[in-house]
């Protein structure tokens, strides 16, 4: 007998099913060559060859000069089968080495391990030479009950609403109390400027300086040193900071416990920095009970956290209509299939329901007017229109006789027919746009990578700088105390000139940090 090899040839530039026909028809006439079987979607061709006729680069020639790519996969494990089984009435380790010997003994298991414990068989097969429905039977000859792991077909692990939900409210919950915050800043800095003009001109009528000061409400002290405007700013932060930031709390945390540093991490500093920073500000304030109300930063945590959440909802949201898709796809394969054994002359012997997993290759399946094609396969017998519009998006029925090939998850129409599977369970067309969707979803964009690259070298930067700029700030100030002087505006007389230096270099550090982290890069 002559030896057969078989070897996997990745091709490319195939566009639709009259490619894959091209390459099978042609390449099934040359020499040596005992079987070839296309997969379109995967860019696959598995080719049964006879090695002493013919080698896998020659095979990979020839189909390069059909005007295809096609290069040689060298790791040919790609085409073994892997079963999942659930075994009941395992008692002890006699029956998990009695299923293995007998197993490992049949021709076409290549591997095969069964845990006691979870009572589940791991088994790895070769599809040529035998299929799961051969290796579930096995066991049940030994005397054990096998059925197979139910797979979750509902995509429910590419729902995105938990998400949605959870980024929705967080952006609410920040917009509520930033509008205030900013409607208070924006209202300052109108009337400081207007001051400033009042101080500059002095020749302002007595009603326009009425005005004036019944603007200064928000500049009224509710205690010495706690302004209306500072205390509203507080208490219209703190929910934001607790709501609003919740998640990001717990990512920067989790990204701090790894020793990285992502953008939540520059999220968390800034605002918490921004944040305690001026409430140890107003605390000193007041415990000076001091006459000119402190510079504080409650406005930046609520404005950065609407930014921020409304970009992450958004996110979320986009990913949510393309798993929505997903899901819809997934929910197009058929769940069962029927299997026909055939006599001579395809006389109908038997015909048995069963999971689409266990359909193997060279099955005949039968499918009926209006059912599904539960596997990729070639038509045996039997005429019909098939709808193929999942895949083609093509609304006419295209017409099937014996030789046509017909894709899982297309719906037949008038006639019935038989098949015979080529591509089952993992291989299908359906399964492998399913996979590459899901591949699409879970990588990053390279842009993102490289973001998230340099954020990982932003953070520590920017924390360096604002260091910097506080001790900076201390030397210039014990060096040269009159510059600090000329900036530092409005601060107590009676509190030591190092008081004042620390506290400014303070104030211009933390304006570093809160200025830096809400980098456009970053948010973008």
């Amino acid at each position: 007998t002559k030896t057969i090899s078989k070897c996997y040839v990745q091709v490319t530039g195939m566009t639709c099913a009259s490619c894959v026909a091209n390459i099978e028809r042609n390449l099934r006439r040359e020499d040596g060559i005992h079987s070839i079987l296309v997969a379109l979607m995967a860019g696959k061709a598995e080719v049964r060859y006879n090695p002493a006729v013919i080698h896998p680069s020659a095979i990979a020639e020839l189909i390069r000069e059909l005007g295809f790519g096609a290069t040689v996969m060298e790791n040919c494990g790609e085409g073994d089968g892997i079963l999942e089984l659930v075994v009941r009435g395992m008692t002890c380790a006699s029956c998990v080495h009695k299923i293995e010997s007998t197993l490992m003994k049949t021709n076409g298991v290549l591997y095969c391990s069964v845990a006691l414990a979870t009572n589940k068989a791991h088994i790895k097969y070769d599809p040529e030479i035998i299929g799961p429905r051969d290796v579930i039977q096995v066991i049940k000859d030994l005397g054990f009950a096998t059925s197979l792991v139910k797979k979750d077909r509902s995509a429910s692990h590419l729902d995105h609403k938990q998400e949605i939900r959870q980024w929705k409210r967080s952006f609410v919950v920040s917009l509520v109390f930033c509008i205030p915050v900013m409607g208070l800043m924006i209202y300052m800095m109108v009337m400081d400027s207007q001051l400033a003009d009042a101080h500059a001109h002095r020749n302002m009528s007595s009603e326009e300086m009425e005005a004036l000061h019944s603007s200064m409400v928000l500049e009224y002290q509710l205690l010495p040193g706690l302004s209306v405007m500072n205390f509203l700013s507080f208490l219209l932060c703190v929910p934001v900071q607790i709501f609003g930031g919740w998640h990001f709390y717990i990512q920067a945390y989790k990204a701090l416990k790894h020793k990285t540093a992502n953008m939540d991490v520059l999220i968390v500093l800034a605002t918490s920095i921004a944040f305690v920073y001026s409430f140890v500000i107003l605390l000193v304030a007041m415990a000076e009970k001091a006459k000119v109300n402190p510079v504080t930063f409650f406005d930046t945590p609520p404005m950065l956290f609407v930014f921020i959440s409304l970009g992450r909802w958004l996110e979320h949201v986009a990913k949510g209509k393309t798993s929505e898709a997903l899901a819809r796809l997934i929910s197009l394969q058929a769940t069962e299939a029927t299997i026909v054994t055939l006599g001579p002359d395809n006389v109908l012997l038997s015909e048995e329901q069963v999971d689409v997993e266990l359909v193997q290759r060279g099955d005949v399946v039968k499918v009926i007017p209006g059912g599904k094609f539960p596997v990729d396969g070639r038509v045996i017998e039997g005429h019909s229109m098939v709808d193929e519009s999942l895949i083609t998006g093509e609304a006419m029925p295209v017409t099937k006789k014996p030789g046509n090939t017909v894709i899982a998850g297309s719906i037949n129409q008038n006639g019935s027919l038989l098949i015979s599977a080529t591509h089952v369970g993992a291989d299908t067309t359906l399964s492998q746009i399913v996979k590459l969707v899901e591949e699409a979803q879970t990588s990053k964009a390279p842009i993102q990578q490289f973001a998230d690259k340099l954020s990982g070298y932003f953070v520590p930067s920017i924390v360096a700088v604002s260091v910097v700029t506080l001790f900076a700030w201390i030397i210039i100030g014990f060096v040269d105390f009159e510059i600090v002087e000329k900036y530092f505006l409005g601060y107590n007389k009676s509190i030591s000139a190092a008081e004042v230096i620390i506290r400014f270099a303070f104030q211009a550090s933390i304006t570093v940090l809160c200025i830096a982290c809400p980098c456009s890069l970053g948010l973008a």
